[in-house]
C-alpha cells in the first residue's frame, strides 16, 4: 500500500515535532519534509512533491495563504490542509480561495487531522465541524478595492467626506459613493459600525 507523503509547514518547531511524531506513528503515512516558513514550504513542496501539505496560516515570509497559492501553482497535485489556531474565518476563507483542500483548527482532536489527511489524499475536501461553524457564523471579510480601503482608513481617522476628497484628490460625490459601497460590503449602517467591523476583520492597520 502506497504511503501518503506529507510535508509539515509551521514556524513553531514544537508543533512540527508533535505532528511528525503523530503522523509517523500512523499506518500508511510518512513525513517527507518540514518547513519553518512559507518560502521554505514552497521550496520543499517543489523538491518533494508531497501528496499532502499541512499548512499553518501565520508564518514569516510567505504566509499560509500565499504559500498555498504558490504551491498549488507549482505542485497542482499536492493537496493542502490548513491547520491553524487563527480565531476568525477570514484567513481560512482566503486560504480556501487560494486552493486549500481542507481546514482544521489546532484545538481539534488528532483523529480529526488524520481523517482530513486521508480525505484530501483521496481527492475529497474536508472542513472540520468547528471550521464550518466559524465560516457560517462569521462570514469572511469582503474584498475592498484599494480606493475603498483608502477611504475606510480615512474614515477611521475621523475625516469627513470633504476632508477625504481633498486628501485623495477626488470629488466629494465620489467619496460619498465609496462610503456607501463600503457600508454595503460590510453590512454596516453608519461610519462607526463600518470602522468597528473593519477592525474586527483586520481590514484596517492599527
Amino acid at each position: 500500500m502506497k504511503k501518503i507523503r506529507i510535508l509539515i509547514a509551521d514556524d513553531h518547531k514544537i508543533v512540527r515535532i508533535g505532528l511528525r511524531a503523530l503522523l509517523g506513528a500512523e499506518q500508511g503515512m510518512t513525513v517527507v519534509a518540514e518547513a519553518e516558513d512559507g518560502n521554505d514550504a514552497l521550496a520543499k513542496a517543489v523538491r518533494h512533491m508531497p501528496d499532502v501539505v499541512i499548512m499553518d496560516l501565520l508564518m514569516p515570509g510567505l504566509d499560509g495563504v500565499d504559500a498555498t497559492s504558490a504551491i498549488k501553482a507549482k505542485c497542482p497535485e499536492s493537496k493542502i490542509i490548513i491547520l491553524t489556531s487563527y480565531s476568525t474565518s477570514d484567513g481560512i476563507s482566503h486560504a480556501l480561495k487560494a486552493g486549500a483542500d481542507g481546514a482544521v483548527l489546532k484545538t481539534a482532536d488528532d483523529t480529526m487531522l488524520i481523517t482530513a489527511i486521508r480525505k484530501v489524499a483521496e481527492g475529497e475536501s474536508y472542513l472540520s465541524p468547528k471550521v464550518r461553524k466559524m465560516l457560517s457564523a462569521n462570514p469572511p471579510a469582503p474584498d475592498l478595492t484599494e480606493r475603498q480601503r483608502e477611504v475606510l482608513d480615512a474614515m477611521s481617522r475621523g475625516l469627513t467626506n470633504k476632508d477625504i476628497a481633498a486628501a485623495l484628490g477626488i470629488c466629494e460625490a465620489r467619496v460619498a459613493e465609496h462610503v456607501n459601497n463600503i457600508f454595503t460590503k460590510l453590512e454596516a449602517s453608519n461610519r462607526v459600525e463600518a470602522v468597528a467591523i473593519a477592525l474586527r476583520k483586520h481590514l484596517l492597520k492599527i
